[in-house]
């Protein structure tokens, strides 16, 4: 076969890899884009957008069974789960429909359909033996989900983000392994949707949450609605002919043995780069076998090779595969005139019921760098107007500022409207504004978005700038 050359070669066609190949393209016309799967992205195939349309009729299915609560009888509810997965079949292939639509706007040339590896540092080789000589390279290989050891004797019964959107109907009942931001979304959807859950973790870490206070409300709270245990003692799970049994130590201190039709493997992902033969490069690999390199210009090491994405392991979401991807393109069609890109301030949401967000520094960094010099403000929103309005009043908001400065390092919430609220935390830290300059911004009434006034005002009394916040204030309004 003929060899290949090209000045850039983009290893992966997700978010990050058409990213950098358009970013790439800007600085020369000599790009190859390589896939080894199925076009589509993580996000439009087996990640958000499908997880939101399970989440979409979950929350439908909630609204309905809880509308006595506003004097508004619903009778005779019934889950239709093959009508629910069709919906979030039909729509998943919609959103997939898009990318490739992109992908197939990528003149052929510039595409190849291939699993490579490296043979060195600037050259790549097809499974088919064929030669990819390429002066720079992107790796945006995407991740690929982790398997707990407890679970790996299992195979029929068992799920991962990448099947279970295939399902033909909803389940029975499915145990959860790993109470993180899919386990949790994923969770609760399937409980609101009729199925019978039990979520079991390792080690108490409840969606990422890393405030002690607002995890342990959380934990409370999502407890209400079905089983968690995040420190579970597991003892086995077994497949048997007719879905799994899972044999565990139930929080009330009894051994016991649960049936359920599926496992639900949420235990996290790990970047895909053991196939890549990485060892080849010559490059500096970390613990987990990802290469070294600088987060600002995304180059491993002083090579010609960039990374982007999941495959970086750094941050794990869209938005920030794409900027790492639009960084990573635009240093390898440029180089050697490497630039750093813009990281925009850490952001994070999970789409449960009450939401999570969290913005910037959270506390265990907060611990780390700025130790006896920050202040937290707190609010509850169990008492706060708006969200006692809508009945969604269950949640608390922390926010961190630092000592001295004022300035709004970060905060962390589980509450309605986090999605929103989040933001806004997330635009006013990129600012660097300070907790007095995010109080002269205005306050609608009324609105969930009094509440954050409300910890602003508490952190702004804490660091010695404002007053003592006063209960019931007149300029608040009712409930705020």
């Amino acid at each position: 076969m003929k060899p290949i050359h090209v000045d850039v070669a983009v290893i992966g066609a997700g978010t990050a890899g058409m990213g950098a190949y358009r970013a790439a393209r800007a600085h020369t016309h000599s790009v190859l884009l390589i896939e080894g799967g199925a076009y589509g992205t993580t996000c439009a195939r087996v990640g958000c957008m499908p997880s939101k349309l399970l989440i979409a009729a979950a929350e439908a299915a909630h609204q309905a069974r809880h509308a006595s609560r506003f004097g508004v009888q619903v009778r005779d509810i019934a889950i239709d789960g093959a009508a629910v997965m069709a919906r979030v079949q039909r729509e998943r292939d919609r959103f997939v429909g898009f990318v490739l639509e992109t992908v197939e706007a990528i003149a052929p040339s510039d595409r190849l359909r291939a699993k490579v590896s490296f043979q060195d540092a600037d050259t790549l080789v097809t499974a088919q033996g064929q030669l990819i000589h390429a002066q720079r390279i992107v790796i945006a290989t995407g991740s690929i989900p982790m398997l707990a050891p407890v679970l790996k004797g299992l195979s029929t019964r068992l799920l991962t983000n990448e099947n279970i959107f295939d399902l033909p109907t909803l389940p029975t009942s499915l145990a959860v392994f790993g109470p993180g931001v899919v386990g949790m979304e994923l969770a609760q959807a399937m409980s609101r949707l009729g199925v019978h859950v039990k979520v079991f973790g390792v080690g108490g870490g409840i969606a990422g949450i890393r405030d002690p206070a607002v995890r342990d409300y959380a934990n409370k709270v999502f407890n209400e609605e079905f089983y968690l245990d995040a420190s579970a003692q597991v003892k086995s799970v077994k497949e048997t002919a007719t879905g799994v049994e899972v044999h565990y130590l139930h929080r009330d201190g009894a051994w016991q043995t649960d049936a359920f039709d599926f496992v639900l493997a949420a235990t996290g992902r790990t970047p895909d780069l053991a196939a890549l033969a990485l060892e080849n490069t010559g490059l500096e690999l970390n613990e987990r076998g990802v290469p070294v390199f600088d987060r600002f210009t995304q180059q491993c090491g002083n090579s010609s090779i960039f990374i982007a994405g999941d495959a970086s392991n750094d941050i794990p979401l869209l938005h920030e595969a794409a900027d790492q991807g639009r960084i990573a393109g635009e240093n390898a069609g440029r180089y050697p005139a490497i630039q750093p890109g813009l990281r925009r301030m850490p952001m994070a949401v999970v789409f449960t019921d009450p939401q999570i967000a969290s913005v910037g520094f959270n506390l265990k960094q907060l611990d780390e760098q700025f130790k006896d010099r920050f202040a937290e403000g707190i609010v509850s929103f169990e008492d706060q107007g708006r969200s006692r309005v809508m009945l969604r009043n269950k949640g608390i908001l922390k926010v961190y500022g630092e000592q001295g400065s004022g300035l709004f390092l970060g905060a962390e919430m589980f509450g309605p409207a986090a999605e929103h609220i989040g933001h806004l935390l997330a635009w006013a830290a990129q600012q660097r504004m300070t907790i007095s300059d995010m109080l002269t911004m205005p306050f609608y009434h009324p609105v969930i978005e009094e509440g954050l006034r409300t910890a602003l005002r508490a952190l702004n009394h804490k660091l010695h700038i404002g007053p003592q916040v006063v209960e019931r204030c007149m300029d608040c309004g009712p409930g705020a």
